[in-house]
């Protein structure tokens, strides 16, 4: 008795597998294409769920169509879309608002945001800003409580059982001599 359970889905569904790609490229960024469109852009750097519904709009594709079934032209307007994202997005939506050399307003996705991001970093460090120093000694940047939280090491607080095994220890060694 084999625990398989029974093949419903008929010839029809061998087709349709046939037809799906598993993984869709954009820029150096593999998608899922087993998740609807909208689904896939959102696990992308840089892509949110808001952002993810403005690109299929702007591709005009359905954004609850599965990504790996949709045609090769869809799928080019959707690469289209996500490469030229600053073009449709209002300038408070972009994540790199005024560059720091350029002064430009723009959206990275991908390992772009990422590259950017440590630039940016590197950057503060070197020029050693208040946020550089504090991203060179490893403590919060954004102005956080350090006075309770964020502690690394860990011990938190005092242990007073282990102070007090050690005072008797020390008074059994006086004792002792």
């Amino acid at each position: 008795m084999s625990a398989d359970p029974p093949n419903d889905a008929g010839p029809d569904a061998v087709e349709d597998d046939e037809d799906l790609r598993y993984f869709v490229r954009i820029g150096q960024t593999d998608l899922d294409g087993t998740k609807s469109v909208e689904r896939s852009l959102a696990e992308m750097k840089g892509i949110g769920k808001r952002t993810a519904r403005i690109v299929a709009e702007s591709a005009e594709v359905d954004r609850t169509a599965t990504f790996g079934r949709l045609e090769d032209d869809e799928i080019e307007r959707v690469v289209e879309a996500v490469e030229g994202l600053g073009d449709h997005l209002p300038d408070w939506m972009a994540n790199r608002r005024n560059d720091f050399f350029t002064g430009e307003t723009t959206h990275e996705t991908g390992s772009d945001l990422s590259e950017t991001r440590r630039q940016d970093i590197n950057r503060m460090k070197m020029i050693d800003s208040y946020r550089g120093v504090r991203h060179k000694r490893g403590q919060k940047v954004r102005g956080q409580r350090t006075k309770s939280t964020g502690r690394t090491e860990g011990t938190i607080g005092v242990n007073v059982e282990q102070i007090r095994e050690d005072m008797e220890d020390d008074e059994a060694e006086l004792g002792d001599e």
